[in-house]
């Protein structure tokens, strides 16, 4: 059983990267297989349909993620933060202070808001300022892109691997920011931030005076903004009530929220039912299925005692050698995450990382923190390493202008490195 479950494993993750618009599909149909495993050949390790959904499935993960991406859109469609960048533009003393500054701004609506759905808000704001000031469109929009995917990692409802490390973890809303007395997560990504944002400013920094008035945007409404604030200060008290980490209300918290946004969208905006029914099917449902079929996959995977295997594999590799081991889980998780989606590997990977930080006697934070910023942030080293990075290059290719592999890693891959070097050093110097 355990040969045939890594035989499932290695084939789930090779069509994902061969067909990766397909993952949803692919990572179902494996865990549809060790299901049919488990009825034909019971008492062998195999999985129950019991286990799978009940227990191996994190409904909870799975309905924050739901609740935030509702609303994230009606945040969208309340144009506050466009307001904001048109604000940020009209008094930047230079367009290259202009575009540093919604680049930043990009990024921390990424902490509570998804990485595209914040892409594709900000971009018409980019595209516009080039058209006007006659600007490449590429490094602008690339710059959105890794923006994103790099603070989508800062906060529990950022990205689906912050959610799938605080299940794991038992990290609430709060630990983010501060766990055990120690500045957390939140932290380490501000300090790669802010190199990141000193590295585009020294970028676009030859720019001149910004020459254009943006036609102004309107704000439709506050209700969005207050159903976010209401969502992230309800995680948070959540948190500090619970003292247990991600507790299950924080899924019925965001659940209920977004429901709450689609009645004030249909009743108190008038918007037609239909616009809200289009609403919710275009949500990430691709995302939601492919983690279903992941949590079941890898967690057959360590109940067949494979994950332990690799811990005990590479606590033997790397010895003693504490800091050679947070350095290779960085840099084998970066190179990783640009050409294979960090969903299933993080998923699969952080048990292994906490086993191998109890046994080099070190907190368990250390190698899990270091796993979680090496695999979000090494989604920024390719063009197809994150779905964020795949709608700035297809933006690009609407305003005319290609952006080919090369050119990708000649402006993210060195934002990648800076950026990474600078959280993971502050893990280590705090945790480590």
């Amino acid at each position: 059983m355990k040969i045939f479950i890594l035989a499932v494993a290695a084939a789930m993750y090779g069509l994902v990267i061969v067909f990766p618009h397909r993952k949803s599909v692919v990572a179902l149909a494996s865990a549809a297989a060790l299901l049919a495993a488990g009825f034909l050949i019971p008492g062998e390790g195999g999985l129950t349909l019991r286990r799978a959904l009940l227990e191996l499935v994190n409904w909870n993960i799975l309905a924050i993620y739901v609740g935030s991406l509702v609303i994230a859109d009606l945040f969208i469609y309340s144009r506050v933060p466009a307001v904001l960048a048109d604000r940020v533009v009209e008094k930047a003393p230079t367009l290259g202070i202009a575009i540093t500054a919604i680049l930043v701004i990009t990024g921390l609506v990424s902490a509570f808001v998804e990485n595209v759905a914040t892409v594709l808000l900000m971009a018409p704001i980019a595209l516009a300022i080039c058209r006007r000031m006659e600007l490449d469109p590429a490094p602008f929009l690339i710059g959105l892109a890794v923006m994103a995917n790099l603070q989508g990692t800062a906060t529990l409802v950022g990205d689906p691997p912050s959610m799938i490390f605080a299940s794991y973890a038992d990290y609430g809303f709060n630990d983010f920011f501060f766990k055990d007395g120690l500045p957390s997560i939140f932290f380490a990504v501000q300090a790669g931030a802010l190199v990141g944002a000193l590295y585009f400013f020294v970028y676009f920094r030859k720019l001149g005076k910004v020459r254009m008035d943006l036609p102004y945007e309107r704000i439709v409404s506050w209700v969005p903004t207050i159903l976010l604030v209401a969502m992230i200060a309800g995680l948070a008290l959540i948190s500090f009530l619970s003292g247990e980490g991600l507790h299950a209300t924080s899924g019925l918290l965001c659940l209920a929220l977004g429901f709450a946004g689609l009645l004030w969208f249909v009743s108190i905006r008038r918007e037609p039912a239909s616009k809200a029914v289009d609403l919710v099917r275009r949500l990430d449902w691709e995302t939601i299925l492919f983690l279903i079929g992941v949590f079941i996959v890898v967690g057959a995977i360590g109940d067949a005692g494979i994950l332990d295997d690799v811990a005990t594999w590479m606590s033997a590799a790397i010895g003693g050698r504490v800091f050679l081991g947070f350095a290779a889980v960085v840099a084998v998780s970066v190179l990783i995450s640009g050409f294979v989606d960090n969903v299933p590997y993080i998923i699969a990977m952080l048990p292994v990382a906490g086993k191998l930080a109890s046994s080099a006697g070190m907190p368990d934070e250390v190698l899990m923190f270091g796993l979680l910023i090496g695999s979000c942030l090494g989604g920024n080293l390719t063009p197809f390493g994150a779905s964020a990075n795949v709608v700035a290059v297809s933006l690009v290719k609407k305003a005319g202008r290609h952006v080919g592999f090369l050119e990708w890693v000649r402006i993210a891959g060195p934002f990648t490195v800076l950026t990474t070097i600078a959280s993971a050093l502050f893990v280590w110097f705090v945790w480590g």
